[in-house]
């Protein structure tokens, strides 16, 4: 790269001027660049909607010059869906004391692709898990996220619905799968297994539930508040499942718990996972789970517990339900099952989470973080369309 252009590129990105995903350009490979044209048409069930082209461009192995310039000729471009999940992310900057480009959840239309990749060609359906925490987030117009991370989409499912997918899903497949090591679904369980989701409303509660429902794990026992009628279409109250109401107060969540197992035919709950991680939370699993149970959840203790908390020693397992390990120590697994999600809901098995388009695409993340904040937000994600931004594509 000539010096000058690396010195243009480094004054525009000090003066902020410049995307995570054109910052992304200049060293990554293997991954996808997302673009959107506003022009195209997404079909939805049996109707056609006007929702926005995603294009995703593939860059390993590309020059960069080339990757460069192909940004740069598409400017007018813009990007399309993100997914916010619930609640989570609007209290990472307090969790862990850093600000980064969140928006991890991608969904389009895919552009161009290098020399190394095989599974993708242009004007595929896709969507993708951005990794977290690096440049090239989806809060910008441009969004990148590895090969492996990326998923062809059904065409019953519309780009704002697969947005919700990606990190919450995987998200609940290491919890339910890799931490706690319940039977998946290709081996479901052939005798109960009581399965406690704190936070069953959530978009990571939520989908915890579907797969543990594919994976035939009953009687599952849910906790939420407002979105609770939502929780409660997840379930087989046939199956012994349960949802209990947390705004009753700690004390009749755990006797609520108590309660559904006597009721279920079941002893114990060896199997919980925490996708609050907040509210007593912590304190509520330890007092129903089994001495030997296992227990994953959200967010580090260290930073969501209250002070002095630990979980029991006899625990076989408390681990944290970290999604990174999608693509990094598991991303084996990752890259499986995220594929394995798309099929399952072409296939009728798995549905998305209830979405809310947020108004005036980028411009509306600021209003949709505040609401999060502030617990408005119940068994919903917010989605933003990035074209609907004001001056989205121009110089």
């Amino acid at each position: 790269m000539p010096d000058e252009t690396k010195t243009r590129i480094q004054k525009l990105a000090n003066a902020a001027q410049i995307s995570f995903a054109e910052r992304a350009l200049l060293k990554d490979r293997n991954r996808f660049l997302f673009k959107i044209n506003n022009e195209a048409k997404a079909r939805r069930s049996t109707r056609s909607i006007v929702l926005g082209k995603a294009k995703v461009m593939s860059f390993e192995d590309l020059e960069e010059a080339k990757v460069r310039r192909a940004a740069k000729d598409k400017a007018a471009a813009q990007k399309g869906q993100c997914g916010r999940k619930r609640k989570e992310p609007a209290k990472l900057p307090e969790i862990f004391k850093a600000a980064s480009n969140s928006g991890d959840d991608i969904a389009g239309f895919v552009h161009a692709v290098g020399t190394n990749v095989y599974e993708f060609k242009p004007g595929d359906r896709v969507a993708a898990f951005h990794e977290m925490m690096k440049p090239g987030g989806s809060y910008a117009e441009y969004a990148v996220a590895w090969q492996y991370m990326t998923s062809h989409i059904p065409d019953n499912l519309s780009f704002e619905e697969a947005s919700t997918i990606p990190l919450a899903g995987l998200t609940a497949v290491v919890g339910n799968y890799i931490r706690l090591g319940l039977p998946e679904p290709w081996k479901p369980a052939a005798e109960k297994v009581p399965f406690l989701v704190y936070g069953a409303a959530s978009a990571v509660g939520a989908f915890a539930i579907k797969l543990a429902r594919l994976s035939n794990i009953h009687p599952i026992i849910g906790v939420a508040g407002r979105g609770i009628p939502y929780a409660e279409s997840l379930i087989d109250k046939t199956k012994g499942d349960v949802i209990i109401d947390y705004r009753n107060g700690n004390e009749a969540v755990v006797a609520g718990i108590k309660d559904a197992l006597e009721n279920a035919g079941a002893s114990d709950i060896y199997h919980a996972f925490d996708a609050v991680s907040d509210k007593g939370s912590h304190t509520d699993v330890v007092a129903v789970l089994a001495p030997e149970g296992q227990v994953t959840y959200v967010f580090p203790l260290e930073q969501t517990a209250p002070p002095g908390f630990s979980y029991p020693k006899t625990y076989k397992s408390a681990q944290f339900s970290n999604v990174g390990d999608a693509y990094g120590e598991n991303r084996q697994q990752g890259f499986m099952y995220l594929r394995w999600l798309f099929r399952m809901v072409m296939e009728g098995k798995f549905t998305a989470h209830p979405h809310e388009v947020v108004p005036g695409g980028l411009a509306g993340v600021s209003q949709g973080l505040q609401n999060l904040k502030a617990g408005k937000a119940s068994a919903v994600k917010y989605v933003y369309k990035v074209p609907d931004t004001e001056g989205a594509g121009q110089d």
